[in-house]
């Protein structure tokens, strides 16, 4: 059996791992926090003191990582490993310091595939991911069966590592600009007097509805609980790496400029480690309204 390897075990990363040593009892995994490691290695996974140890266990090594000098420090200590023969870099990072990783990695014999994914930890913990996979046909064919024990849909997006990068980011600029649109309006629809439920329920059943009204605001806005599972930081931080992705491309990207405006205030809020749900708070506060569900 092909050993495998996971870093880093944070928010999303720990809820892909699940997935991973469902199958994998042996699974070799590192993170700098003890906490993180500990639920793991009491269902039989391999600790190993730091990210090389890993490298040189494991032929398959897994990385979900919080950002892109992050992935680079640690792809690069990846590849002094002497199992490792395919990485698989599940975090978003933009597509130039993926394409770094692929071409340091590549130059040392080892395969990169680009594999963000989007779905969030309860998505993860599910199996129901959505995975966007680019990289040489041989690379993605190892992979394919680790990809759909942790999705429901694997998007094979293109032969080169960054272009899975971009997919992401067109996708979750959209996530962001929907999540600041609904919550506008509905701040607004409760300062007129309409009730929070009464409105989502009306916009779920016209052209109105996304996947901000369908689910996020129902699950964490309605109730109040702000309990999502994505931090407002790693939203706002993929949005900044879409945005450059346009720079660098010559888009013009008026409306996500302003969206990324919203994201931003709410960093300098100090709101950065809080759910991403968490940022109609400072709409809320603007208007003097509260978008909820009756108790």
């Amino acid at each position: 059996m092909t050993a495998l390897g996971f870093l880093g075990l944070g928010q999303m990363g720990s809820a892909i791992a699940e997935r991973l040593q469902a199958g994998m009892p042996g699974l070799h995994v590192f993170d700098p926090s003890a906490a993180a490691l500990a639920p793991f290695v009491a269902r039989g996974a391999v600790s190993h003191a730091g990210v090389l140890g890993v490298a040189e266990a494991a032929e398959i090594v897994f990385a979900c990582l919080p950002d892109g000098p992050t992935s680079e420090r640690v792809a690069a200590e990846v590849a002094d490993g002497d199992a490792v023969k395919l990485y698989v870099e599940m975090s978003t990072i933009g597509s130039p310091a993926l394409s770094r990783i692929a071409e340091a990695m590549e130059a040392r014999g080892v395969a990169v595939l680009d594999c963000p994914v989007s779905g969030g930890p309860k998505g993860a913990r599910a199996g129901t991911l959505s995975v966007m996979a680019a990289g040489a046909a041989d690379a993605l064919a190892r992979a394919m069966p680790y990809l759909e024990a942790i999705g429901r849909t694997v998007f094979v997006v293109g032969e080169r590592p960054g272009q899975a990068q971009l997919m992401k980011l067109v996708n979750n600029l959209i996530n962001a600009a929907n999540m600041a649109t609904a919550f506008e309006a509905l701040v607004l629809g409760v300062k007129g007097g309409l009730d929070a439920e009464t409105m989502v329920q009306v916009i779920n059943a016209s052209t109105g509805r996304n996947s901000a009204t369908t689910d996020k605001v129902p699950k964490a806005v309605l109730t109040g609980s702000f309990d999502y599972g994505a931090r407002l930081a790693t939203m706002h931080k993929d949005v900044a790496l879409g945005l450059a992705e346009a720079d660098a491309l010559d888009v013009p990207m008026w409306v996500h400029r302003a969206v990324g405006e919203l994201w931003r205030f709410g960093m300098t809020q100090g709101m950065g480690s809080e759910d991403f749900t968490a940022l109609i708070k400072v709409l809320e506060g603007w208007a003097g309204v509260e978008v909820r569900a009756p108790s």
